[in-house]
């Protein structure tokens, strides 16, 4: 229980700030519920074109995952159940992947960018964040359950490695592919480092890179009327993945039990 308090404490107090009046925001006391309901904090959010940032949002959150999604079952499908020369080698090469933060590479992939003319272009938003090691090894767990009867009875039927990971492997992974879906889509859409850096043009940004100019600036006269506006701006970043993972949550903790039977 009190990890539950933990987690929703900040969550709650976020959008109970998105709707209070910049006056009532920072005060002594601690005050859940806004003494003044207001909307004209979500107004000033909407002057911006945040269609157009969603809309963004929206166009490469969906390809990166569903391209993400594909390349992990074929991934997963085969560290599990194909046996080729350096198969545990290459797991644990995308083990010890986990272990390098992301922004070692974000200069050198941007120069490559910037040299294919792909900045601020969907291509180049989207193909970096394809790549997701966690997507591939919920699927390796996920496989190495699978039963091997039906794979033989495949076999002998003349079914390849191929037909049998489209026809019986992949439609059997639906709770690990949804556990996946759920996470990658979450990483993308809240994907703030590199689009921020591939993005030059105003109508190419992202929700994320957007809603970050209503940060309060610190210290200024600004800051308490920033701090509203603020929430209001990460509550409406914050529907989308909260809405997956509640319409999903089922299926979602059954992937992630499936993936974790075996190691």
């Amino acid at each position: 229980m009190c990890f539950v308090l933990a987690w929703a404490g900040p969550f709650l107090w976020m959008v109970s700030t998105s709707f209070k009046l910049p006056s009532q925001v920072m005060t002594r006391d601690i005050e859940w519920i806004p003494r003044t309901f207001t909307l004209q904090n979500y107004v000033a959010v909407l002057k911006y074109p945040i269609a157009t940032w969603a809309l963004n949002s929206i166009i490469a959150a969906t390809i990166a995952t569903g391209l993400c999604i594909a390349a992990s079952a074929l991934a997963g499908y085969a560290l599990a159940r194909l046996r080729f020369p350096g198969r545990k080698l290459i797991f644990m090469i995308f083990l010890a992947s986990l272990m390098i933060p992301p922004e070692i590479g974000v200069v050198p992939l941007l120069i490559g960018m910037i040299r294919m003319d792909w900045a601020s272009t969907y291509q180049g938003l989207i193909l970096p964040t394809v790549a997701n090691v966690l997507g591939v090894y919920i699927f390796r767990q996920f496989f190495l359950t699978f039963p091997r009867e039906l794979e033989e009875a495949a076999i002998v039927d003349g079914a390849g490695p191929l037909r049998i990971f489209w026809s019986i492997a992949l439609p059997l992974a639906r709770s690990p592919a949804i556990a996946a879906t759920v996470i990658v889509f979450t990483l993308n859409w809240n994907n703030f480092l590199w689009p921020l850096l591939i993005t030059f043009d105003e109508d190419m940004k992202t929700l994320p890179v957007g809603i970050a100019a209503f940060a309060p600036v610190v210290g200024t006269h600004t800051q308490m009327e920033g701090y509203a506006v603020a929430m209001a701006a990460v509550t409406l970043l914050c529907i989308p993945s909260v809405a997956l993972f509640l319409l999903l949550q089922r299926y979602f903790i059954a992937g992630l039990s499936a993936g974790g039977l075996k190691g």
